[in-house]
């Protein structure tokens, strides 16, 4: 199919069947370059509440990253899908001893504690999954809306988290379709570049 005639559904099924194809070698490897593009994102030393997820579905690897950002002494949270409010997330403080529970979609995030809870506007970086990118840092999610809700502020008037996607090479695309909702990623790391949109940085 022309990417032109391409809906946003056929995006998701040819990126994810691309990334379910790498293999452990790859994305062991992939996990390691990650770390070394990170090394150079500005915002990071800066940083000291950070938000990741544990990685699903042949998305790149973040394990190596949590581990290296801990190293680095930084504070990491994971999403926890919210209990009585649809569609949207928390975030909870993670640690090598924090308890683990599978959410709906089979993912293990953090057991529900609200002393782990941290108000998103407090974090200062909130990494991103993604199934696919553009050439104008629009990001395509799994169909959820769970980090559109959660990025609304940081979209709006770039207040709270900064958001950065994570992404393998292979998920880009010259120009996904777009919805009036859809605002572009500051930045989007893959293993071999920081892609950037900000004007600052042109």
């Amino acid at each position: 199919m022309h990417q032109d005639k391409m809906t946003r559904a056929d995006f998701r099924k040819q990126i994810r069947t691309k990334r379910k194809q790498l293999s452990d070698a790859f994305q062991q490897s992939a996990s390691q370059q990650l770390i070394h593009q990170l090394s150079r994102l500005p915002e990071l030393d800066a940083s000291q509440h950070i938000a990741v997820y544990l990685s699903a579905d042949g998305e790149l690897s973040t394990s190596a990253m949590i581990e290296w950002l801990w190293q680095q002494g930084k504070s990491i949270y994971l999403p926890v899908i919210h209990p009585f409010s649809a569609g949207h997330l928390l975030f909870l403080h993670y640690t090598p001893d924090t308890e683990m529970a599978p959410n709906r979609y089979g993912i293990a995030e953090p057991r529900l504690n609200k002393q782990l809870i941290i108000p998103t506007r407090q974090l200062d970086l909130i990494f991103t999954p993604l199934v696919g990118f553009d050439a104008s840092g629009h990001r395509l999610g799994m169909g959820g809306g769970y980090y559109d809700r959660t990025l609304v502020p940081w979209f709006h008037n770039r207040s709270g988290a900064k958001p950065i996607g994570l992404a393998h090479s292979c998920q880009f695309v010259e120009q996904l379709p777009v919805e009036s909702w859809d605002v572009p990623l500051p930045k989007i790391v893959t293993p071999d570049k920081i892609w950037s949109w900000e004007q600052s940085d042109a």
